[in-house]
């Protein structure tokens, strides 16, 4: 069983990595900061999740 994410949480993170490319690393600490940085994001949940997901595309080369 995986996780499941929403679909914002998905399109958000596929246009951060496309906006910024080669700013997001496989650390999750970085990115969560970036994000932070990068977007609006309204709550620190939603942030970590958001950041978790681009952690994840950039560890499997999905970008």
């Amino acid at each position: 069983m995986g996780n499941i994410r929403t679909s914002f949480v998905k399109r958000t993170s596929k246009e951060l990595i496309e906006t910024y490319p080669g700013k997001f690393t496989t650390d999750f600490d970085e990115n969560k900061k970036l994000v932070q940085e990068f977007s609006t994001v309204s709550t620190k949940h939603l942030r970590n999740k958001i950041a978790g997901y681009v952690t994840r595309l950039v560890r499997n080369n999905y970008f």
